[in-house]
């Protein structure tokens, strides 16, 4: 083959290679360009409806149990991981001292009632002593009239000499004497009197069980026997014990921390999402999440029931130094609560701190940003305590109505 030819075969292979290569841009030109215009798509028809984050991580109710009274700790009831019921006792602390205390309040209590009672049966003594005492009086008044009458006779007759001065005299003595008495039987009545109305300030406008020393002591008792009662210390609600740092004999004080409680069952999802995203997002609407434990293969729903007050960084414990000179915008993300489905939650367990991916759908935008309306009941409530103040006030009352007798 001439040189010529060689080049016009290589000119020609050069040309099917060019053609190839402008044939293969064109190609992943027009691929990109469908990629584009399908994503842009996406985006304009579907994607710009719903906001995803995988920022967003399950919270629950951490309840922390802390004893009311300080105590040895005698017995715990439950460790970590355990699922206790709300009024399971948890943790137990010695009943000695509270022992102690609560029988010398039963003891006072009673004495009390008893001195109530006295105060009352004074009344009647007091009385009677006020009418001794008017008698007195009336008695000296008889006396000294007498007295009087009979000067008043004896006092014309010392001119005629019919008596002698020293027989008037006598009498007049007499007159004297009997004012001193009606005096003293006068301050003797009104001592009576007054101790009477001092007595019946005490007693005036109440009853020995409604007595204020009888409430008193009766209350003391319900103090200590409520001290007693917290030597138990019961789960608040139900839920999986976590953080148990309590240990036997340990003596702790009123406040300490012992263990947690965790409600699992009403868990929710806090989802950190960017600022830019918080436009479209409003409360009611649906969501669905993946949690990274259970993978693609469990989906759960719920809804957005609240936005929070403000971003991560203004809560945090070293809030950001803006007013500085060197300066770098970061994007902040604020907590957005997401509602669970109870029943999805039940059966699909989830635990505090897990990772989940949020998906929210803003196709209906006319809910609010916010909510002002008042809570309809306690975010979160318990019973357990609730019968231990009734069953105080009754062993009081059972004390007073022992040592009452019938002067009720």
């Amino acid at each position: 083959m001439s040189n010529e030819d060689s080049a016009v075969a290589k000119k020609s292979a050069a040309n099917g290679n060019g053609a190839k290569r402008k044939q293969g841009l064109t190609l992943v030109a027009v691929a990109l360009g469908l990629a584009f215009a399908a994503y842009g798509g996406y985006e304009w028809f579907i994607g710009q409806h719903y906001e995803k984050t995988d920022n967003a991580y399950v919270q629950a109710h951490v309840v922390q149990i802390t004893p009311l009274v300080a105590g040895t700790v005698r017995a715990i009831n439950a460790d970590d991981t355990d699922f206790v019921k709300a009024g399971q006792p948890l943790v137990s602390l010695d009943q000695a001292d509270a022992r102690v205390a609560l029988d010398q309040a039963r003891a006072q209590l009673a004495q009390t009632v008893r001195e109530v009672r006295t105060l009352y049966a004074n009344n009647s003594t007091f009385a009677s002593q006020v009418k001794a005492r008017d008698a007195d009086v009336k008695r000296a008044q008889t006396e000294l009239a007498r007295l009087e009458a009979d000067v008043a006779r004896r006092a014309p007759l010392l001119s005629t000499g019919a008596i002698g001065k020293e027989e008037l005299d006598h009498a007049q003595a007499q007159v004297t004497a009997a004012r001193a008495s009606l005096a003293a039987a006068e301050s003797a009545q009104q001592a009576a009197k007054d101790q009477l109305n001092s007595n019946e300030a005490l007693t005036d406008g109440t009853s020995v069980v409604q007595h204020p020393n009888v409430q008193r002591a009766a209350a003391r008792v319900s103090e200590t026997f409520l001290a007693l009662q917290r030597t138990e210390l019961p789960a608040p609600v139900n839920g999986w014990v976590a953080r148990r740092s309590v240990q036997l004999g340990q003596r702790v004080a009123a406040g300490a921390p012992l263990m947690s409680v965790v409600s699992l069952q009403d868990a929710w999802v806090d989802a950190n999402f960017k600022e830019g995203q918080l436009a479209r997002l409003r409360i009611g609407q649906p969501v669905t999440l993946e949690a990274d434990v259970y993978g693609e293969k469990v989906e759960f729903h719920g809804h957005v029931s609240g936005l929070g007050a403000g971003t991560g960084a203004a809560f945090s414990l070293l809030p950001a130094q803006n007013a500085t000179g060197n300066w770098i915008k970061v994007v902040q993300r604020v907590p957005v609560r997401i509602a669970l489905d109870p029943e999805e939650l039940k059966a699909h367990p989830l635990r505090a701190g897990l990772s989940t991916v949020v998906t929210i759908d803003t196709h209906n935008r006319d809910g609010q940003v916010d909510t002002a309306l008042p809570l309809p009941n306690a975010v979160l409530n318990t019973s357990v305590f609730d019968e231990q103040l009734k069953v105080a006030e009754a062993k009081a009352d059972a004390i007073i109505a022992q040592q009452a007798g019938h002067d009720e």
